[in-house]
């Protein structure tokens, strides 16, 4: 019976590689990085720069 458990606590702390293939046939390591540029992109099109921000670079 211990050694159920054990076993189950091992395998429970095991999660998935970032060279595991993901959702859509990427890499669990390129996934997180295109979920984060998802949001980087969403925030810049809440709240875009002004024109007179654009003028002043």
């Amino acid at each position: 019976m211990r050694i159920c458990v054990l076993l189950f606590v091992l395998l429970a702390g095991c999660g998935p590689a970032p060279t595991d293939p993901g959702p859509g046939g990427v890499t669990v390591e390129d996934a997180k990085a295109l979920d984060k540029a998802a949001e980087r992109l969403e925030a810049e099109q809440a709240d875009p720069p002004t024109l007179s921000d654009q003028v002043k670079k």
